[in-house]
């Protein structure tokens, strides 16, 4: 898949626009829509950050024990959409999930504000909160077992790798007349067509 020259002009053109994004005054250029399906097939979706893309996927990360990822444990199957406004350009992905390398999740961990790390122990993340009191406790408890040390990753937080199956440009056209251009695995091979706006 890697090395299908169609696959490899996708992601080409991916990496263009998400640098050309990085550049514009957007506040968050890597925010993208994630969408995953539970167990009753109903669709629920929520905005992640995009934190890696190359050939291999899409990487975000998050707790493995949230909705998301419950969701993704039972049905990998799921679908992205980024949107960048100021360049009249989106793409969509629809693919399947799966947990990325420990090291590659460990490396990422290191990289976030130490306060975002106690964050992520401390939030028993889409779980009912019955008051704010009680976060802030558990912040507060977490800040100290980690008082004299860095702050480990939890196991139960890790990146997922959306390997993408599909991927859809989008460029804003004059009188709601869109370019869409769609790459998709079909059979083992990429291929590559348009549709209609």
């Amino acid at each position: 898949m890697h090395s299908d020259p169609i696959y490899q002009e996708a992601i080409k053109r991916f990496d263009g626009l998400f640098d050309s994004a990085q550049k514009t005054t957007l506040r968050e250029p890597a925010a993208m829509t994630l969408a995953t399906v539970g167990e009753n097939g109903q669709p629920s979706v929520r905005i992640v950050l995009l934190r890696c893309a190359d050939e291999r996927g899409f990487v975000f990360f998050t707790n493995s024990l949230s909705r998301k990822g419950t969701q993704l444990a039972s049905n990998p199957h799921a679908a992205l959409g980024l949107h960048w406004d100021s360049l009249g350009e989106q793409v969509s992905v629809e693919g399947v999930a799966s947990p990325v390398a420990d090291a590659e999740s460990d490396i990422y961990w290191k990289s976030r504000p130490r306060g975002s790390q106690i964050g992520a122990w401390a939030s028993l993340q889409s779980e009912e909160l019955p008051n704010h009191t009680m976060l802030d406790q558990r912040v507060a408890d977490f800040e100290k077992k980690f008082a004299d040390r860095e702050v480990s990753r939890p196991e139960h937080w890790y990146g997922y790798r959306i390997a993408p199956m599909r991927i859809e440009f989008w460029q804003e056209g004059v009188s709601r007349l869109h370019a869409r251009t769609v790459y998709e695995l079909q059979d083992g091979k990429w291929v590559r067509f348009s549709l209609y706006p």
